[in-house]
């Protein structure tokens, strides 16, 4: 249970820094270059991701050093792409039709894919103990 606790932390530390590249990158993408809310939430949540893939192998699951590289990654981008469909649909649904401005939608949008990420890495990458 310590474990799940240090590492459900670890987890949150760098979601917590992956979430400021995704929010930051999206309100500069949309306000600064003029990009639609959803074009830059998908170029954001993509940036974010491979940075998450990097820090989260690095610092939060064991993933075993025997494992193949190559098919982990595709693992973790199969999952980043259920993530991103999730993200992009909720985004959709609370901007377009619950009329809630697009930074806020993200906040709680990204609560939910943190979630979804915590679990199904931790279940489908993380080696069996």
């Amino acid at each position: 249970m310590k474990k799940l606790i240090e590492q459900i932390m670890k987890f949150g530390v760098v979601g917590f820094l992956c979430f400021g590249i995704d929010y930051g990158l999206m309100i500069f993408l949309t306000e600064a270059c003029r990009l639609s809310y959803l074009v830059s939430s998908g170029i954001s949540f993509s940036v974010s991701v491979i940075v998450n893939y990097i820090l989260s192998l690095k610092f939060v699951f064991d993933t075993g050093k025997d494992n193949n590289k190559i098919v982990e990654f595709l693992i973790f981008i199969v999952l980043s792409v259920i993530g991103l469909g999730i993200n992009q649909a909720l985004m959709w649904v609370c901007v377009d039709k619950l009329h809630v401005h697009y930074m806020i939608s993200k906040i709680g949008v990204t609560g939910v894919v943190m979630v979804y990420n915590f679990v199904t890495r931790k279940l489908i990458l993380e080696k069996g103990e």
